[in-house]
């Protein structure tokens, strides 16, 4: 069998046996196509089955160059890449045809984006204006003390909402966040964070949910979002600024006014420090002053 017969063969049965959409269905073909295309003149003329099978990790990265060499980023070869692997999986299901030497291909290293984040006067704007996005009282405070609490204590949109009335510290205690898998941390609170949450629980409904949507029910991530997409369109704030911006502003701007990575790791509920040292990047003028200041040689 030609590959160009197996890359069909697989398309049917990703749509008939997978059940995968015809987004999913295209993407596969395409990918496999280019795989294909370069093999046919890499080898000298279209592969059959037995010379896929034959194939060596020096061809699998010259057509990872070939793919780099005509602009595809690293995100793309990786796509690419993946959709190969499952081919060649398929094929060794269906037909016998192992290949031992694409699981040991390396992908291409794709990059984090640096985090984004505010300027301190931006979200000052943000967490002290906000709540004018709303006429009624509870909602106005609702997502006032929402938007400082992501701020003033670095919280994921959705460790926010998911916060109760009675995980609200009191007498000056510090907030037990529930984080991803299950991991608990402890984050201090600010004292304008306090009178914002505090002014909440003065008009608060009375439901168990800290954060309550307009009809009752806990407040759904979506709905934030959209009242600072909104709050920002009207302000002429940056694209990039989402509830997970004030996150990023609030790592940055600690790490740029002197804290130390492990804080800020803690703080944050980073599993590993590798994550938070991105953010020695955000800022690398703050950090020099840091360094200056500090530095015993400097």
């Amino acid at each position: 069998m030609k590959a160009a017969d197996a890359r069909f063969a697989f398309l049917d049965w990703l749509t008939h046996e997978r059940r995968a959409s015809v987004l999913t269905v295209q993407a596969y073909g395409r990918d496999i196509g280019y795989f294909i295309e370069f093999l046919t003149k890499h080898l000298g003329g279209e592969p059959d089955l037995a010379a896929l099978g034959g194939l060596r990790v020096t061809d699998f990265r010259a057509w990872l160059a070939q793919q780099a060499g005509l602009g595809r980023g690293a995100a793309t070869r990786a796509t690419h890449l993946a959709a190969v692997r499952s081919f060649y999986k398929w094929a060794a299901r269906i037909h016998g045809i192992n290949n031992a030497q694409i699981a040991i291909v390396k992908g291409p290293r794709i990059r984090r984006p640096l985090p984004r984040a505010l300027t301190a006067g931006q979200a000052k704007e943000i967490t002290t204006e906000i709540g004018e996005m709303h006429d009624e009282a509870r909602l106005q405070a609702r997502d006032t003390a929402l938007f400082c609490l992501l701020y003033g204590a670095g919280l994921r949109i959705a460790e926010a909402i998911a916060l109760d009335v009675r995980d609200v510290p009191w007498a000056g205690g510090a907030l037990r966040v529930m984080g991803k898998g299950g991991k608990a941390r402890i984050v201090p609170l600010l004292p304008v964070v306090r009178e914002a949450i505090g002014a909440l629980l003065a008009v608060h409904p009375g439901s168990d949910a800290l954060f309550v949507g307009a009809r009752g029910e806990r407040l759904n991530a979506g709905v934030a979002q959209r009242v600072l997409r909104a709050f920002r369109r009207l302000h002429g704030l940056p694209e990039h600024a989402t509830p997970h911006a004030l996150r990023h502003s609030f790592a940055t701007h600690l790490l740029a006014g002197g804290a130390d990575l492990r804080s800020i790791q803690d703080l944050l509920g980073h599993a590993s420090l590798s994550t938070t040292q991105r953010y020695t990047s955000v800022d690398p003028a703050g950090l020099l002053d840091v360094w200056q200041r500090t530095h015993p040689k400097a």
